[in-house]
């Protein structure tokens, strides 16, 4: 078995790890869904010279070696560039990371009131444990598309002075079904609906709880009840990362699958400080978690059609060569894996699992 890091650290490490974590940390708590980690990353990439590869192409600014770029994909996936010293048909080597993680997601109509409590519909995205989620506190982070054309960005939760919404349980002396129930099925994702309100709109005679959700919204985001149609938010757990362990050896935040991966993937790109001999590429992508398909994600065509751009701005575009240069190309590609843990010995083989502080997991 390998040492654990920890063991070989010098003080200066040490300082380095903790800078580290609180950076990290910091981008835990605010970037919460796909848009907020990419406008993260925009501003990262900009504070480290990175341009935009939109901007540079409608300048006719021609790319060359040691220039660093960046394409932005509908807002939730980034691709980062640092032309190398060789043609870029020699290969890139490419880091790639998700960014988006397991969550809750407002249906199309989801506001609703049922005994004069007010509820929001929610659909839950990728693999959750639904049970996880009850009694929690939530947070609404998500944009508005309005009918004006504007786009308001919604975060209701995250400060010490919001309210928090939350994901009803049954007492304990009237779970008594419930709990003979299958893990997979003590709750049922139909009854992941979230609680917003229970206080009526006075004057209202017809669902008055929904009526003063409703108002509540109009005062602080302009909002209707329509514009949820072309709403994307996204319900998540609320508060900021905290260090885990009274040795604050760990980090307990929502969505560290996988944006451990996408932070320690930009920053190894950003200390990139000489021009590369083959271009570097960081690539960090949503519609990754299970069952997840979408034009923002590896299965659609941005990461190949912002080859083909950089390609064309150091003209030198052909289909060939765009072909040339993603077969040559090698990725690491990164996701989380599971840490051995001993109350659970029973779900790992010991002697072929990864173990916290022990270096980097490659399955």
């Amino acid at each position: 078995m390998r040492e654990n890091s920890w063991l070989s650290y010098t003080e200066e490490d040490d300082k380095n790890v903790e800078v580290l974590a609180q950076e990290y940390k910091e981008f835990l708590s605010k970037c919460k869904t796909e848009r907020e980690c990419t406008q993260y990353f925009i501003k990262e990439a900009e504070s480290h010279g990175y341009q935009d590869l939109n901007k540079l192409i409608a300048q006719g600014t021609r790319l060359k070696a040691g220039d660093k770029v960046y394409g932005v994909g509908m807002g939730k996936t980034i691709a980062l560039f640092q032309i190398g010293k060789q043609p870029l048909t020699e290969g890139m080597n490419i880091l790639c990371a998700h960014i988006d993680s397991p969550r809750l997601d407002l249906k199309q109509n989801p506001l609703y009131e049922d005994t004069e409590l007010s509820f929001m519909d929610t659909h839950y995205y990728g693999g959750i444990k639904k049970y996880q989620w009850v009694a929690l506190p939530l947070a609404l982070h998500g944009v508005v598309a309005k009918k004006d054309g504007t786009v308001v960005n919604v975060n209701i939760g995250e400060d010490p002075a919001d309210p928090v919404v939350y994901v009803t349980d049954l007492l304990i002396h009237l779970a008594g079904k419930q709990m003979e129930k299958k893990g997979s099925v003590v709750v049922e994702g139909e009854n992941l609906d979230i609680l917003v309100g229970s206080r009526p709109l006075a004057g209202e005679e017809k669902d008055a709880v929904k009526a003063n959700i409703l108002r509540l919204l109009k005062e602080k985001y302009q909002m209707e009840e329509e514009d949820f149609l072309s709403a994307e938010i996204e319900v998540v757990p609320a508060g900021p990362a905290r260090d885990c362990g009274l040795d604050r050896s760990m980090i307990a935040a929502y969505g560290q699958d996988d944006r451990v991966c996408a932070y320690t993937s930009l920053a190894a790109m950003l200390e990139m400080k000489e021009t590369p001999k083959r271009t570097g590429c960081c690539l960090l992508v949503d519609k990754e978690e299970i069952g997840s398909v979408g034009a923002t994600g590896m299965q659609s065509h941005f990461f190949e059609n912002s080859v083909a751009e950089v390609l064309d701005a150091m003209g030198q575009y052909s289909d060939l060569r765009l072909r040339k240069a993603l077969k040559n190309s090698s990725m690491l590609s990164s996701d989380v894996s599971a840490g051995y843990d001993p109350a659970f010995a029973e779900a790992f083989e010991k002697k072929n699992s990864a173990y916290l502080g022990r270096g980097i997991v490659l399955n």
